[in-house]
C-alpha cells in the first residue's frame, strides 16, 4: 500500500487548503477513533429493542451478522475512496468529487441540522443515565444537564488539540473493548451463578416477527454498527493516509464485528430472547448472572467509559465536515478557522457542541438514534456509489487499495440501505395517513409515540429542505463575491 513521492505531492495539491490541519494521527490512533466511535452505547442498550422486534434466536443472530456484513461492505468500499482522497471531510469529499456540490452540501446540511447533534446527544444521554445511576440519583431532568456537561467537556478536549483528543480516545477504546472481552470470557468460563433479575416494567414479547419489524430492528442495529465511516472525516489529519486509512477502516470494522457477535453469543448463553427483550441493560443483566450486583456496577462503569469515548470520537470527527464545507465555499468561511495555537477547527467544534446541547435538552434517546441513522446512512450509500463515478471520471487518482469484490460489494451495501430507508418510509406513510398529527405532536413534546415509528418522514423533510438552502446560499454567496 505504498505510494510514490509524486503521488503524495499530487494528493496534497488536490487537497488544497484543507491540508491546513496538520497530519498527527498514526495508524493506531485512527483505528482507535473508528472502534471508539462505533462501540458506544448500542451494544449495551439496543439488544432489548432488537429482540423485542425480532423474538427468534436464529433471526436475532442473523440480523446481527447481516448488520456486520453490510457494514463491512460499506467499509471495504469507502476504504478505496479514503486512500485516494485523503482530505478532511471524508464522505463530504467523496460526494463532492463523485456527484457534485449539491449532494455534498446536502450531507453537510444534514450533519448540521440533524445528524451530528443527534449522535452526540444520544451518546451523552446514556453516559448521563449511568453516571447518575452510579451516584444513585433519580433525576430525569438531571440526565439532560449531565449530558450537556459531557458534551461541553469533550468539546474542550478536542479544541485543546487533536493529540489530546486522540489520547482520550485510545484510553477509552482500550478500556471498553477489554471490558467486552472480559464479559464474553466470563460468560462462557464462569457461567451463570445467579438468576436473571426480573424486569422493572415487563414488555409483551410478540410470538413472531414480520418483514416490517425486521426492517425497523435493522435501524436500531445500524445505530450500533455506525462509526466505521467516522475516521474518514479526519482523513486530512492522518499520517500516511494512502496506507493507514484503508488499514484502519477495514481492520477496525472487522474488530468491531467480531466483538459484537461474541457479545451476543454471550448474552444468549446466559439469557433467553424474552429476557433480553425485557432488559434495558443486557450487559449488566448478563454480568449479574455471573457475579451478582458487583458485576452490574462494573458494567455501569464500562458503559460510562464506552459512552464517553464514543462521545469524544464523534466530537473529533463530525466537526471536520463543517470545516470542509466552509473550506470549500459552501458554508461561512469563519467555520474553517484553525486555532493559531492548538491547530484544531475550534469554531466547527464549538458549533457542533452548541447544537448537540440544544438537541439533548429536548429529545429522547430513541428519537435521537432513529433520526441519526435515517439521515446519515443514505449518504453513506451515495458515498459508496461514488466509487463507480470516480473510477470513470478520475482514473488518475492514486489508488493504493481497491475495493475487494468490486463491483458487487458496493451494490450489496447500497441495496441494504435502500431496504432500510424504504421500509421506514412505507411504515410511516401507512400509519401517517391517520396518525400524523398525534405522531408529530408526540415527537416535538417528547411524549410516547402513538405507534412504532422511526420518524422517517420528518427526517427526510429536514434533509430535503437543504435543496432550497443550497440555491439560496449560492445566490447570496455569488452576490457577495
Amino acid at each position: 500500500m505504498e505510494t510514490t513521492a509524486e503521488q503524495n505531492e499530487a494528493a496534497e495539491a488536490d487537497a488544497g487548503s484543507r491540508t491546513a490541519l496538520p497530519r498527527r494521527l498514526g495508524l493506531i490512533s485512527a483505528i482507535a477513533v473508528l472502534i471508539g466511535s462505533t462501540i458506544g452505547t448500542g451494544i449495551f442498550r439496543s439488544p432489548a429493542g432488537i429482540a423485542l422486534k425480532v423474538p427468534d434466536e436464529g433471526l436475532y443472530l442473523l440480523l446481527w451478522a447481516l448488520g456486520g456484513f453490510f457494514s463491512l461492505c460499506g467499509a471495504l468500499t469507502l476504504a478505496e475512496l479514503a486512500g485516494a482522497l485523503p482530505q478532511t471531510g471524508g464522505v463530504f469529499v467523496y460526494l463532492r468529487e463523485g456527484w457534485g456540490k449539491l449532494p455534498a452540501f446536502l450531507f453537510g446540511w444534514s450533519e448540521l441540522t440533524i445528524i451530528r447533534a443527534s449522535a452526540l446527544g444520544a451518546v451523552a444521554t446514556v453516559f448521563a443515565e449511568y453516571f447518575l445511576r452510579l451516584l444513585r440519583v433519580d433525576s430525569p431532568r438531571g440526565v439532560h444537564y449531565v449530558a450537556a456537561g459531557a458534551i461541553l467537556l469533550v468539546a474542550v478536549f478536542n479544541i485543546l488539540g487533536v493529540k489530546l483528543g486522540a489520547l482520550v480516545q485510545n484510553l477509552t477504546t482500550g478500556a471498553k473493548y477489554g471490558a467486552l472481552v472480559i464479559l464474553v470470557l466470563a460468560a462462557f468460563v464462569i457461567g451463570g451463578n445467579n438468576p436473571a433479575p426480573p424486569p422493572a416494567e415487563p414488555a409483551e414479547v410478540p410470538a413472531h416477527t414480520t418483514l416490517v419489524m425486521f426492517g425497523l430492528a435493522f435501524i436500531s442495529l445500524l445505530w450500533v454498527y455506525d462509526g466505521w465511516a467516522d475516521v474518514t472525516f479526519l482523513s486530512g489529519e492522518v499520517k500516511r493516509p494512502e496506507r493507514n486509512l484503508p488499514l484502519a477502516i477495514i481492520g477496525g470494522t472487522l474488530a468491531v464485528i467480531a466483538i459484537y457477535l461474541l457479545a451476543n453469543f454471550a448474552y444468549l448463553h446466559l439469557l433467553d430472547i424474552p429476557q433480553i427483550a425485557n432488559s434495558k441493560l443486557v450487559a449488566a443483566d448478563t454480568a449479574y448472572r455471573i457475579v451478582g450486583e458487583t458485576g452490574v456496577k462494573l458494567v455501569a462503569i464500562a458503559v460510562m467509559i464506552s459512552a464517553f469515548g464514543t462521545l469524544n470520537g464523534s466530537m473529533m470527527t463530525g466537526p471536520r465536515i463543517f470545516f470542509a464545507m466552509a473550506d470549500d465555499g459552501l458554508f461561512f468561511k469563519k467555520i474553517a478557522s484553525v486555532h493559531p495555537r492548538f491547530k484544531t477547527p475550534h469554531v466547527a467544534i464549538s458549533l457542533a457542541a452548541a447544537l448537540a446541547i440544544v438537541f439533548v435538552m429536548v429529545r429522547s434517546f430513541e428519537q435521537l438514534t432513529d433520526a441519526f441513522v435515517l439521515a446519515i446512512w443514505p449518504f453513506y450509500a451515495a458515498g459508496a456509489a461514488a466509487v463507480y463515478a470516480l473510477r470513470r471520471k478520475r482514473p488518475d487518482l492514486p489508488r493504493t487499495y481497491k475495493t475487494w469484490g468490486y463491483p458487487i460489494t458496493p451494490v450489496l451495501f447500497i441495496l441494504a440501505v435502500i431496504f432500510l430507508v424504504g421500509n421506514a418510509l412505507v411504515q410511516d406513510l401507512v400509519h401517517g395517513l391517520n396518525d400524523n398529527f398525534a405522531y408529530y405532536r408526540a415527537l416535538f413534546t417528547g411524549s410516547k409515540l402513538p405507534y412504532d415509528s422511526s420518524g422517517a418522514l420528518l427526517v427526510f423533510a429536514i434533509v430535503m429542505a437543504g435543496i432550497p438552502a443550497y440555491f439560496i446560499w449560492n445566490a447570496t454567496h455569488s452576490k457577495r463575491s
